[in-house]
């Protein structure tokens, strides 16, 4: 069984990106499982916070996620044509101590997917966390992208998916990944 970890890069309530991850929990294919984890809760980085009052809980809760999941899936939304500063904060968070960046993202199979009121869905914040990816030594899945343009046409108000070609593809997106990380 693949054990999956969701990560929505939104603190927002009715936040596109925490519909995606939902949705996606739904339709996760038999043998895989996805969990959802948040970024709630995990303050600004500080090397002097983290030196005088260690890793915080929310902090060490969303790596112990981490550690036990075969896969991480990042829903990003794309603030200003990049990666939002909230979800790159505790991706960074996640980092510390540097020592534990190999067994918590070394060869993890990672997928990057997203929702956004814009035209060009999120594909601006997906590449931009190419770079990130690569220095924590992740195996990025390149063989399905899913970018969900004007989100708000596919979503309720509450933040939920509403649109059934959204939710085929997005079944289509989870299938793959789950494939990817069973093989590898």
């Amino acid at each position: 069984m693949a054990r999956l970890l969701g990560i929505s890069g939104s603190l927002r309530k009715a936040s596109f990106n925490a519909g995606l991850l939902r949705a996606a929990m739904e339709l996760a294919p038999d043998g895989a499982t996805l969990e959802a984890g948040s970024i709630s809760g995990i303050p600004l980085y500080n090397g002097d916070d983290e030196r005088e009052h260690g890793i915080p809980s929310a902090v060490q809760a969303l790596k112990q996620q981490l550690a036990t999941a075969d896969g991480l899936l990042l829903f990003t939304p794309e603030y200003n044509n990049s990666l939002p500063g909230v979800f790159k904060n505790a991706i960074d968070w996640l980092t510390r101590p540097a020592s534990d960046i190999p067994s918590l993202f070394g060869g993890k199979p990672v997928a990057v997917l997203g929702a956004s009121p814009g035209g060009f869905g999120t594909i601006l914040a997906q590449d931009a966390w190419l770079p990130v990816l690569r220095t924590l030594g992740t195996k990025p899945w390149f063989e399905g992208r899913l970018l969900v343009s004007r989100a708000q046409s596919v979503f309720d108000a509450e933040g939920n998916l509403t649109d059934e070609t959204t939710r085929q593809r997005l079944a289509q997106f989870i299938a793959g990944f789950a494939a990817f990380v069973a093989g590898r």
